[in-house]
């Protein structure tokens, strides 16, 4: 059974209109969310320099590294699932899974995926297209880079370095009573102090991290909406109407969030996912259906083919900085936002095994997504390689308009502008009511059922932030901050992997759940 914590543990404390706060973490994590408003709104060139220069850094002298840890997460990922502990559940021998496996999954996709996919499902085939790696530009040659690289940042990688965090705070919750929260996974490393400043530290980092990144989202994702809403019904272009886009989305969040999981966020993740399969079909039958289906297998063939070589290249021959714009800012950016999407997909997920959680995280996204990318980035490939419309520099200078021009070549393009404008609303929208519920859950030591107040403190504060530096023009450094973030996060991955070994070991070894008693007794024993 799962050992209950001992009251001693409730990190959670009431304090005015909240009811359910971690003081430590809620103030340090709210100051320097401020602070970095001040800094990257305030001193804007300043914060894009010194942010610039950091993650240059990072690139020239920790890209190795990058490319070396999101490979070992693979790798560990698959090597659990092969595992005895596959069999275990998380949560006790009798508890069912709180959401049907399609809601589930909807949820998960969308708070992983969803919106990155829509802004990027046209443009980066056609960015690779142009500016290959290897490739000479616009060649048969260009393409397979195109489909290789867009299949390898959406593909396996991403999925696993959202699941190894998942895996391990839910591991840890569901089966052995620790908090619902990042401090979780640093259990068999430092076990009691994860209810000190070490776990607060944790839980700080990751709340910051993931209220810029959906903040940056929120921010750019009102560029892209009112790009689209632009050519659709001719609405100008103005950073007044993006702040009027950002806070209708975060009154339509701070409504599901406050309604909960099952009845706001579980139904719009599926409105969300059924009106992007619809917008999918349709792109997948008026498109070359016939090209569509020869890039997914192709494209399929490749990335397998590759996948080894792609997953440890490095530009040691080369002076290029292809890989620091492209392939380092994936890692980095899935990185940042592995504490958002891991503790969310955590909550989701009591009742579930190990091994379904691995497999229909890490598998079944990534086919979708394989999907998606052949038709959306096979679409726009075929217009532009084999008939005379021209949409790819279009798209390179400006990456928020690229869905929208494909759209509009193919027929009603008009009715499924507007269409994918919704499909992008509602995706930002599970984006922010998503990392409200997380942040909010973090912070209130990381309780299951945080309270209503701090829900909407944090979905306001979303807004706020993404609105503010939207007017001042400091979406750019806080973004590069957000990504600079995941250096010390390979960190927290790498503690989760650590503590998942010795967790299974205690757990399939000695057989039953490893309390906390019996951990801590095993790092004591080394």
């Amino acid at each position: 059974m799962t050992e209950k914590r001992d009251p001693k543990h409730n990190l959670a404390r009431p304090l005015g209109p909240f009811k359910r706060m971690q003081p430590t973490v809620f103030f340090g994590s709210a100051a320097l969310v401020v602070a970095f408003c001040i800094f990257g709104g305030g001193f804007t060139a300043t914060a894009a320099a010194t942010f610039e220069a950091i993650q240059g850094w990072i690139a020239d002298a920790l890209g190795w590294y990058y490319m070396l840890v999101t490979t070992a997460l693979v790798v560990f990922a698959l090597a659990v699932v092969f595992s005895p502990a596959g069999r275990l559940k998380l949560g006790k021998p009798d508890d069912e899974p709180e959401f049907r496996r399609l809601s589930w999954f909807a949820m998960l996709f969308a708070a992983g995926m969803g919106t990155g996919l829509v802004f990027w499902g046209v443009a980066e085939p056609l960015n690779h297209y142009l500016e290959p790696h290897y490739a000479d530009p616009a060649t048969a040659a260009a393409m397979h880079d195109a489909i290789r690289y867009s299949f390898f940042h959406w593909g396996l990688h991403p999925w696993a370095i959202y699941l190894v965090l998942a895996l391990s705070i839910a591991y840890f919750h569901f089966r052995t009573g620790l908090p619902l929260a990042p401090r979780s996974v640093l259990w068999p490393l430092i076990g009691e102090r994860i209810y000190g400043m070490p776990g607060h530290l944790t839980d700080i980092l990751c709340t910051v991290g993931t209220l810029l990144g959906v903040a940056t989202s929120l921010g750019l994702g009102a560029m892209q909406i009112n790009a689209g809403l632009s050519m659709s019904l001719g609405i100008e272009t103005s950073t007044l109407v993006q702040v009027l886009i950002i806070a209708s989305i975060t009154a339509v969040a701070t409504v599901s969030v406050v309604s909960g999981i099952q009845r706001g966020i579980r139904r719009l993740s599926a409105l969300n996912i059924g009106l992007a399969f619809v917008l999918l079909m349709f792109v997948f039958l008026v498109g070359p259906t016939a090209y569509i289906l020869e890039t997914l297998i192709g494209g399929l063939g490749i990335y397998l083919q590759t996948l080894i070589e792609t997953s440890l290249e490095t530009d040691f021959a080369t002076a290029s900085d292809w890989q620091a714009r492209w392939t380092l800012f994936y890692w980095g950016w899935w990185i940042s936002w592995s504490p958002f999407v891991g503790i969310f997909v955590a909550r989701i997920s009591k009742g579930r095994t190990v091994r379904e959680l691995i497999t229909a995280g890490l598998l079944v996204p990534s086919l979708v997504t394989f999907f998606w990318m052949s038709t959306f980035g096979g679409t726009a490939l075929h217009l532009e390689r084999f008939t005379e419309i021209n949409i790819a520099q279009q798209a390179v200078d400006d990456v928020a308009v690229s869905l929208h021009l494909l759209l509009s070549e193919l027929p009603l393009g008009s009715i499924t502008t507007v269409f994918a404008t919704l499909v992008i609303i509602i995706f930002f929208i599970t984006s922010s009511d998503s990392g409200s519920l997380v942040d909010d859950m973090v912070t209130s030591g990381g309780h299951p059922h945080p309270p209503v107040s701090q829900r909407v403190f944090w979905a306001v504060s979303e807004g706020a932030v993404a609105s503010t530096l939207l007017i001042v023009g400091g979406l750019a450094a806080i973004q590069q901050a957000a990504i600079t973030m995941a250096l010390p996060m390979t960190l927290l991955l790498a503690a989760a992997c650590y503590g998942m070994v010795r967790a299974f070991s205690v757990d399939v070894g000695k057989g039953g759940p490893p309390s906390q008693s019996r951990i801590e007794g095993d790092i004591g024993a080394d």
